[in-house]
């Protein structure tokens, strides 16, 4: 038994059909997929990787990059995918931390990883983006027939380093059955078929490109669109032959500036899901109003993979995640006391199921630290539940601002701040004050060609907040700091505003 490797990549061998599709429009069968998985496989048995070992990607996105994942999953390998923007200084942490047997990097890269791989005593391969590197070398020449390494449903898959930014970089262990019954459950709720042709623009270093798209896809036999990145032209030239597209809400309010986001291209999809960083309500309003589709919102993050999600069937309602994904159990309690919390009040969100991740790697007491008694994860996000079931994240629970002894959640203030005329979109943090201990602070976008003064929108936001709630500053900004996923990084935005109220 192989929990993941039976269900995701043994059905490829019998599949003749297309799974992957290019940008050029050639094609890779579900056999020609497995049967490159099996010879990458072959190379990492060769290069020492036995079951439990970790194997660590920093590459772009290709299809030989996917096959390498499906090669961990076949040797019982922990398959550790890395953000391409990462530096030397942090690849050097996560190598020095996970101890990979193998580290697959682009082949850009490889005079830097070379000594960091020989200074963690781990093998270093290149993988290009045109099937070149010294991984697809080896490969030619490998077997495409090697064992299935035994794996349970306990036994581990994947570490995903968080992007620490409340300190070091967390390794969050995930078990076969944590993404197995997640790309079931997703399955289910979101309709999925062998029917579907998933239009795949997201990258494949993060749960979203890889653990939701990709798992969900091949859980079902669909195939997918299988792009490198996220380009207009080339999305809207594509999404004629999809049914589904997954994607963050960056390339909603992309698609939007396009002409061509109109019902005549669009209105056959199936399904838009959002998510990896908040949907503006006004983005979800403009392009059902645009294309007629009304975009499917989910939650998740990186240790639980997906927790909610708006219905398939029923009100996909704009600022909501929706409700609770099928066999998992959220929560908001106060973070005091850990009561749970009625309808409508605001409080820490805590789930539990068999998509919780199995702790942080090497760090024992931080994973204690994040877990209640009954076994409910401490998720760090605020949120409340309305009178009919819908969860609305309110922020993160480091993003509260605490001024004058009062809380302020920055979502509120930011969606008051949004609807104000010529507003695109904002940021609220909270920043150190002499008096109040933290003052609020807001990083304002205008819209397209708009001068918006910042005394003009604090009297308007004192009419509809509470003085402490209202920013003592405002600031305008070209664009909020946002990592590669587009979520804001508002610790950005604290470093940068730091000193605003010192002597």
């Amino acid at each position: 038994m192989n929990m993941l490797f039976d269900a995701l990549v043994a059905p490829l061998e019998m599949r003749r059909d297309a799974v992957l599709i290019r940008t050029d429009d050639s094609e890779v069968t579900g056999e020609q997929l497995f049967a490159l998985s099996g010879q990458i496989a072959n190379v990492l048995r060769d290069a020492g990787v036995e079951p439990g070992h970790r194997v660590a990607m920093q590459c772009e996105k290709s299809v030989e990059a996917l096959a390498l994942y499906l090669a961990c999953l076949r040797v019982g390998s922990l398959f550790l995918p890395l953000n391409t923007a990462y530096m030397p200084a942090e690849m050097d942490y996560f190598v020095g931390d996970a101890e990979p047997t193998v580290v697959i990097s682009s082949m850009q890269a490889a005079d830097q990883m070379a000594p960091i791989c020989a200074n963690h005593n781990a093998t270093l391969f290149t993988l290009g983006e045109n099937s070149d590197g010294t991984l697809m070398d080896a490969a030619q020449n490998a077997s495409k027939d090697c064992p299935v390494a035994e794996r349970g449903p306990d036994d581990l898959a994947v570490i995903l380093y968080t992007s620490g930014t409340t300190g070091r970089s967390k390794g969050a262990m995930l078990s076969h059955k944590n993404l197995l019954s997640n790309a079931e459950s997703l399955s289910e709720a979101w309709r999925f078929t062998s029917e579907d042709r998933l239009l795949h623009a997201l990258p494949i270093f993060h749960a979203h490109g890889l653990f939701v798209a990709v798992n969900v896809s091949l859980n079902v036999g669909a195939s997918m669109i299988f792009l490198p990145k996220f380009d207009i032209d080339v999305v809207m030239d594509k999404i004629g032959d999809a049914t589904t597209m997954m994607g963050v809400p960056t390339f909603y309010t992309r698609m939007l500036t396009d002409a061509r986001c109109n019902p005549e291209n669009l209105g056959h999809m199936r399904l838009f899901v959002s998510g990896s960083a908040p949907l503006l309500a006004e983005t979800h309003h403009e392009f059902e109003a645009k294309t007629g589709q009304r975009i499917l919102e989910r939650y998740g993050m990186t240790e639980t993979t997906m927790n909610s999600s708006n219905p398939y069937d029923g009100e996909r309602r704009a600022g909501t995640v929706g409700f609770p994904l099928p066999n998992i159990e959220l929560r908001v309690v106060d973070p005091e006391t850990g009561y749970e919390l009625s309808k409508g009040e605001i409080g820490n969100l805590e789930v539990r199921g068999p998509n919780v991740f199995q702790g942080y790697w090497r760090m024992p007491e931080k994973t204690a630290e994040d877990f209640r008694d009954d076994g409910f994860f401490i998720t760090g996000d605020i949120a409340r539940f309305d009178q009919d079931g819908y969860i609305t994240i309110i922020g993160r629970s480091k993003d509260l601002v605490i001024s004058g002894g009062y809380n302020v959640y920055p979502k509120e203030v930011e969606s008051e701040i949004d609807e104000l005329d010529g507003v695109n979109e904002s940021a609220v943090i909270g920043v150190p004050h002499p008096d109040f201990g933290e003052a609020v602070v807001a990083a304002v976008v205008p819209k397209s060609g708009v001068t918006l003064e910042a005394d003009q929108i604090i009297s308007s936001l004192q009419q509809r907040l509470a003085k402490f709630k209202c920013p003592k500053m405002v600031f305008f900004v070209e664009a909020l700091p946002r990592n590669t996923m587009g979520k804001v990084q508002k610790n950005e935005l604290r470093k940068t505003y730091a000193n605003t109220f010192q002597a």
